[in-house]
């Protein structure tokens, strides 16, 4: 039990009725969840209001809510808090609830577009195999240690996020590397966490069914840099366009790396192959079995971050070679037939362009290139066109098939992407609704040293229909059809 006054600590209050000097049992957001005592705060989502379940909660035990508009109609014995903004009260709350988790490690966060689960999930190896107990707060999963949990957003909720912090402080955790998406900053689940350093991998079209123009999501961002304390560390890559961008306002101190411009952290690439890339970094030759020139960028973050927290670059240099790829994250692996099938996350334009270039940087060209890819539901519609137009100039086949359709139509979905097919590129699509079947298609297609990319679910294990969640896994349906269909 705690003390609701403590709990509310850096809270912007409007308004207060009832006593806050009551004691409180914990905090809920999810009204389902309230029991004897418990606070409950009540948030305007994206898909429900929680102030309409403020009856609810009391009913169920709550004993003070949080809300941004109080109630016409005053529970005797309840107190209310009106505040500015529920998700901000949240994440303070959450970090007095728990005593202030992220004080007690170096609390790495990573944002951009794309990279941010190979960062983070990266990092976490290297500093496990550094000696050191390491957390992790990724898309992919959560790590304790040596824990696993699965995990549900890119970045938890405020509540989630302390909660997992508290338990690194139990563990004895030093580092926790995690993944700051752009609704996490814009929903407040950062706020009143002390992170040590921020890294800013790229950014490009995306989201923007959430945000209202590229600027405002750019925004979004930067103002994660923007909170950085004056101790920690802002580490930017200066070939993105927006690098500078993120480094403007931060008290932080401020790096960068790059492969084409002046930076802190430089890496020139000397081979790039299926087999992995060999680096210049710093003057330092380094093999490391991750492939493309986007993992060069990753790599360049890692070093970089690892230098800023104190390992030996020797060190680094060494356990940077002995990473292994993260799942989903251009994960390939070549058939008996010589087939080689990749399987990638990608499921932005920039993202799925920067993993064809590389496939098509390392081809012969003598082969076929076949993609498989789609787009998901009740999301950003504005990229299917410009997914389509890249699957189809760089591969030198594709099929457009589902991904996550939601609640969505998938023949809709792949008509919106069909859209941005050129004319000339016609010839080489093909759509196949079931992505079971577009998967097997390509397998079939395929000659004996021809890729297939299937871009799009990456680790994900599931396909998502009608609000229902069906077991789903590319890598291991390609792997089954290439090894039925072994010629």
């Amino acid at each position: 039990m705690m003390i609701l006054k403590d709990i509310l600590y850096k809270v912007t209050i409007n308004a207060v009725v009832g006593s806050t000097s009551i004691s409180v049992n914990k905090i809920e957001f999810d009204s389902r969840q309230i029991k004897k005592n418990d606070v409950f705060v009540a948030i305007s989502g994206t898909i429900t209001d929680g102030h309409k379940f403020i009856e609810k909660a009391i009913a169920d035990g709550a004993i003070a809510i949080v809300c941004e508009t109080l109630p016409k109609s005053l529970e005797e014995g309840v107190t209310y808090i009106e505040v500015a903004n529920s998700n901000q009260a949240l994440a303070y709350m959450a970090a007095n609830y728990y005593q202030h988790p992220s004080e007690n490690l170096k609390l790495i966060g990573v944002t951009g577009t794309n990279g941010k689960t190979t960062v983070t999930s990266l990092l976490y190896q290297l500093f496990k195999k550094a000696g050191y107990k390491v957390g992790l707060l990724s898309t992919v999963k959560v790590m304790v240690d040596d824990n696993t949990f699965k995990a549900t957003h890119t970045t938890p909720d405020s509540l989630t996020i302390n909660k997992y912090l508290k338990m690194m402080n139990d563990e004895g955790v030093e580092f926790c590397f995690m993944e700051v998406s752009s609704h996490g900053i814009h929903q407040s689940r950062t706020e009143g966490l002390k992170f040590a350093g921020g890294i800013f991998t790229n950014l490009s079209h995306d989201h923007l069914d959430y945000h209202d123009s590229f600027a405002e999501y750019r925004d979004v961002k930067k103002a994660f840099f923007d909170g950085l304390p004056k101790d920690a560390f802002a580490l930017s890559n200066m070939d993105d366009k927006n690098g500078l961008v993120m480094l403007q306002n931060t008290v932080a101190k401020k790096y960068t790396y790059a492969l084409k411009n002046y930076s802190d952290y430089r890496a020139q690439i000397l081979e790039n192959e299926f087999g992995g890339l060999l680096l210049k970094v710093n003057d330092n030759e380094l093999w490391t079995r991750l492939i493309g020139s986007f993992n060069a960028y990753n790599i360049l973050a890692i070093y970089g971050a690892a230098d800023l927290l104190g390992l030996e670059s020797e060190e680094v240099l060494r356990l940077i070679s002995e990473l292994e790829n993260v799942s989903g994250r251009f994960q390939y692996f070549v058939s008996e037939d010589k087939i080689t099938a990749i399987v990638d996350y990608a499921h932005t334009p920039d993202a799925l362009k920067n993993v064809l270039e590389t496939i098509n940087n390392i081809r012969t060209k003598n082969e076929e290139l076949i993609t498989v890819v789609g787009c998901g539901g009740d999301r950003d519609k504005t990229k299917r066109p410009k997914m389509a137009h890249i699957a189809s100039a760089l591969s030198t086949k594709v099929i457009f098939t589902s991904d996550n359709p939601r609640s969505e139509v998938p023949e809709t979905i792949i008509e919106d992407m069909e859209k941005g097919v050129e004319p000339q590129n016609f010839k080489k699509t093909l759509s196949i609704t079931d992505r079971k079947q577009a998967i097997k298609t390509a397998c079939q297609m395929a000659e004996a040293k021809d890729i297939i990319l299937i871009a799009g679910k990456g680790h994900e294990t599931y396909q998502e229909i009608k609000g229902e969640r069906f077991d789903f896994d590319d890598y291991k349906i390609v792997r089954e059809f290439l090894k039925q269909l072994q010629k």
